[in-house]
């Protein structure tokens, strides 16, 4: 494939998961070889590319509203090529070149490589579509053009696809079968990142748990085994993942936390509901006495650590009395802080065929406000817990309000808001704290500074 021009310039939005921004900083690795410019400026670029999720209807609909802004800049440069690349790509396919007429390339999450020749044959008038999943392809050779602003934290993708096939998730569908990634290329990627001045990673994956590479029987390395190579590359880098799945969660894993520092203290563990009925209805794999037994091995094995989730509310066939169970699941769990949504029906998931989206839209509105009151309780709580102790905060930016502030996260993963003074993006630095909001930790700088 020749090189564009080195004025073709590339155009991205992301929308959705941690996964989707990794895709997208492949993307640009995998232009920028082919000569592709990214640009910031919508206004200028030759291509737009957006980068879509369909895990619930809204997450679409942003889409189509962001394809109507794309067509208006369209229209006063008719030489523009957009693209629509992603989980969107790859549920609608060829649908989306037909009803949407600005849209010239379809790409779907395995189908990256393709991009620079579709791109080509897209500026000679053909339209395509490529949206064929893989069983192999990890995009383990390519080297991420990192898309951060502040080159602290980066995302590194272990995994691609799951085989989990949750009643009412779209991913299996979208994202195709579970593949792991070979831990060389992970390692390397890593290291590559500490040297060029990153102090934290996030491994990340649809199942980090069921992380299983096994070229063959005597070279197998699971993710209790990757966390703690990544943990070794240097005591200086965090290291975080996401997301973990209950009926995957070992306490080998666990263990490893546990024994490293520089290991953040923070499990992201979807619960999705507390009633074990509604669990089996939507095919997780765990009941909800699994659930706690997971979140006991949590707090025994690791005392300090923050434990977030996501509810789901309203799927088909909830009761008063599951719902019910939900709200005591959060009490006795006490969540640091959730992701909370009403259910969203996916076409062709198991449960639009064969489980009635059957609550009202009034009690799903009803039973999701009750979820969020009691969860700003518990955050309330958390934080609340925090007073008086000291964190060490890596320092993420500049505070919104003002810039004599910084804001960083502790290994909890909780923001908190400090004083500038000496310190600055990058630094370790030993906080207390000494006040909250609902949603942050407010602190001051002890005299101890780590570079």
């Amino acid at each position: 494939m020749e090189k564009q021009d080195i004025s073709t310039k590339i155009y991205i939005e992301t929308y959705g998961c941690q996964m989707n921004v990794a895709d997208s900083e492949i993307v640009v690795s995998i232009l920028n070889e082919s000569g592709y410019e990214k640009t910031d400026d919508i206004q200028s670029a030759d291509v737009i590319l957006v980068n879509t999720c369909s895990i619930r209807e809204n997450a679409e609909q942003r889409v189509w509203g962001r394809l109507d802004v794309f067509r208006q800049i369209k229209k006063k440069n008719p030489r523009l090529t957009i693209g629509v690349i992603g989980c969107m790509a790859e549920r609608l396919k060829e649908k989306l070149i037909e009803e949407e007429k600005a849209v010239d390339i379809v790409v779907g999450p395995d189908a990256y490589r393709e991009l620079p020749r579709l791109l080509e044959n897209a500026g000679t008038g053909q339209k395509a579509v490529n949206v064929i999943l893989s069983r192999e392809e990890t995009y383990a050779d390519i080297s991420p053009v990192r898309l951060d602003k502040n080159h602290i934290s980066a995302f590194v993708s272990i995994m691609r696809g799951c085989n989990n096939m949750c009643s009412y998730c779209i991913v299996p569908y979208v994202r195709g079968a579970e593949r792991s990634r070979d831990p060389k290329s992970i390692l390397k990627e890593i290291e590559d990142l500490q040297k060029q001045g990153y102090k934290e990673v996030t491994l990340i994956g649809q199942n980090v748990d069921s992380y299983n590479w096994k070229p063959d029987k005597s070279d197998k390395v699971s993710f209790s085994q990757l966390l703690e190579m990544v943990a070794q590359i240097s005591d200086k880098l965090r290291v975080r993942f996401s997301t973990s799945h209950p009926k995957d969660m070992s306490d080998e894993v666990l263990y490893t936390m546990s024994k490293y520092k520089n290991i953040c203290k923070h499990i992201h563990l979807p619960a999705q509901s507390g009633s074990t009925r509604v669990l089996e209805r939507m095919k997780r794999g765990y009941s909800r006495e699994w659930y706690l037994n997971r979140i006991n091995a949590i707090k025994q094995i690791i005392p300090d650590c923050a434990v977030s989730t996501d509810i789901m509310t309203g799927f088909p066939g909830e009761t008063e009395q599951d719902h019910a169970d939900t709200i005591n699941l959060m009490k006795e769990v006490n969540y640091d802080f959730a992701y909370m949504f009403k259910y969203s029906e996916r076409p062709n998931t198991y449960a639009a065929r064969h489980l009635k989206d059957d609550i009202q839209e009034s009690i799903k509105t009803q039973r999701l406000t009750e979820i969020i009151d009691l969860q700003n309780e518990l955050s309330e709580k958390s934080k609340k817990e925090d007073l008086g102790k000291t964190f060490e905060v890596l320092v993420e930016g500049f505070s919104k309000k003002s810039k004599d502030y910084l804001f960083g996260r502790t290994s909890q993963n909780k923001v908190v808001v400090f004083p500038r003074l000496n310190h600055t993006i990058g630094d370790y630095v030993d906080v207390e704290i000494i006040d909250c909001t609902s949603a942050t930790l407010i602190g001051e700088p002890t005299s101890k500074k780590i570079n």
